[in-house]
């Protein structure tokens, strides 16, 4: 038995005929880039995480870049956020001309330590981007009171954590903007890029709309540069589907997650994730932390287990960012943490015998290393 990383086909095979059928309204309608069907949809994803706006874009980078744009981050200021993120999160701060400045992380959740928080804020501290890695939220309510004492916006990357919940308030809901990528291989995915962004604030809203079109008011009138950003209409109508096997698919996810504790929980030498108690995880990726990993990487593909590693290297010691004189050491628990992640296959479709297969070939090799 081959079980793969993740598998699409698996999840798109019982709704081929309403991807068909809703492809081929738009082909018909003619309006490919935005309109209707985006329209539905930002409405139709809002609803679903509780927020009052959604606004389509191309991507996850455009939806965090563009809300740094509209809160007026630019050249000369900082914006704080992890190095335990795909590289998009930084990526964005710098676009806006900003400097990413990284705190560490939790050594449980692996998301945003807001001890850290604080004595990172400067006078050029202008927004805080913790990251809902994994599909958990960071712990959001010390991060907010030490945003609002200071008086900075709070921008959640929650590109990895479609439905999942802090407290009982869904990701995306909490900051000033929760920022959303429906890359193909997400809990959401569309069938291409896409991303969005919720946000409370009228004002926020209607900021990133223009800047996603080209800086237009209206047609051919530009108050600001902006760029090409805007959702495509086919990628739309499919996430309109998808979106209503979210639940699902992250009631699915977390059945796997607790198989993949049942089998793993007690071997020593391997530590799995934990869900944090304020959090409703939707795994996005189960990821164990392993010593010698790269050598177990191999060896499960060797026998059919298909695995990934996210991320190798943290983005502070990527060659982008060596400017920013970060050193080894500077953020130990996201740097260890780089050196032990081993991600294991985990999407809805997973079978109780692919759970179990994993589970066992992991066990043994982790107990031969030993």
């Amino acid at each position: 038995m081959q079980v793969p990383f993740l598998d699409l086909k698996a999840q798109h095979q019982g709704l081929r005929a309403e991807f068909s059928a809703a492809i081929d309204d738009v082909i018909e309608s003619s309006v490919f880039a935005g309109g209707p069907v985006v329209t539905r949809f930002e409405a139709a994803f809002a609803a679903y995480c509780a927020a009052p706006h959604a606004v389509g874009v191309g991507n996850g980078t455009d939806a965090l870049w563009f809300t740094l744009l509209a809160l007026g981050v630019g050249p000369g200021d900082e914006v704080i956020t992890v190095p335990h993120t795909f590289m998009a999160t930084a990526e964005a701060i710098s676009f806006t001309g900003a400097t990413p400045v990284f705190v560490d992380i939790e050594p449980e959740t692996y998301t945003m330590d807001p001890r850290w928080l604080e004595r990172a804020i400067t006078p050029r501290t202008k927004a805080i981007i913790p990251v809902h890695i994994f599909g958990q939220t960071a712990d959001m309510d010390p991060i907010l009171e030490i945003a609002q004492r200071h008086g900075l916006p709070v921008v959640e990357d929650a590109c990895q954590a479609h439905g999942a919940a802090y407290r009982g308030r869904q990701a995306g809901s909490l900051g000033i903007a929760g920022c959303f990528s429906f890359y193909p291989g997400k809990n959401l995915g569309a069938f291409g890029e896409a991303g969005a962004v919720l946000t409370a604030s009228r004002e926020l809203l209607e900021k990133i709309q223009v800047l996603r079109d080209h800086g237009q008011v209206r047609k051919y009138h530009h108050d600001v540069i902006g760029w090409n950003g805007r959702m495509d209409a086919i990628q739309a109508a499919v996430l309109l589907i998808k979106l209503k096997h979210l639940e699902a698919g992250n009631v699915a996810r977390r059945a796997h997650a607790a198989a993949y504790e049942q089998c793993l929980g007690s071997v020593k030498s391997l530590i799995c994730p934990r869900a944090a108690a304020y959090a409703l995880h939707v795994y996005h990726l189960y990821v164990v932390r392993i010593k010698n990993r790269d050598a177990i990487l191999e060896a499960m593909a060797r026998k059919g287990v298909s695995c990934g590693i996210h991320y190798p290297i943290p983005v502070h010691r990527q060659q982008a960012y060596r400017h920013l004189g970060y050193g080894e050491g500077s953020f130990p628990v996201a740097e260890q943490c780089a050196r032990e992640f081993l991600s294991l296959p985990m999407f809805p479709e997973l079978t109780r015998d692919q759970v179990e297969m994993v589970a066992r070939e992991l066990t043994g090799l982790v107990e031969a290393q030993r």
